[in-house]
């Protein structure tokens, strides 16, 4: 499972604009509404309920916020960096900046468990982390996000 496998091109935004965790997930689910096909609400709603199990900001102003909305057929990310650092319950504390948005058909078993990792694990690289958040172009922040694993690879 690769990043490129997850993320096209149209799924990177560069700045996005929230003042709050909620309107954060309100914004990326607007987004994803867009590259899914889905209803927005629906997207939101998904997300709302994973939340209230517990906080997917993980530390290090990252967030990856996930779940598996009715009718999808297939894995979608969306990665989205914040115009202003937010308020995410992260298990830190820290405000989150960095966000990538996982969705993963109600059947994806593990799939959805092996992108979540490969996400995490990208998003752990300290290096990456600061490239992503020092780039201002949705180009810029799809090839570091695709690129690495070619470089991993190599």
């Amino acid at each position: 499972m690769e990043i490129s496998d997850l993320l096209s091109p149209e799924a990177v935004i560069p700045s996005l604009k929230a003042t709050s965790k909620k309107q954060a997930l309100q914004e990326i689910a607007k987004h994803a509404a867009e590259l899914t096909g889905l209803h927005e609400r629906a997207i939101f709603d998904t997300l709302l309920e994973r939340e209230r199990l517990g906080t997917t900001g993980v530390g290090n102003g990252i967030a990856i916020p996930h779940g598996k909305p009715p009718q999808l057929t297939r894995l979608y990310g969306l990665f989205a960096r914040l115009e202003r650092p937010i308020d995410f319950d992260s298990i830190d504390e820290q405000p989150v900046d960095l966000m990538f948005l996982l969705l993963a058909p109600e059947t994806a078993g593990a799939d959805h468990l092996k992108a979540l990792a490969r996400i995490s694990r990208l998003l752990r690289d300290r290096g990456i982390c600061e490239k992503l958040r020092g780039t201002d172009s949705a180009e810029g922040l799809y090839l570091l996000l695709t690129q690495h694993e070619a470089n991993a690879a190599a």
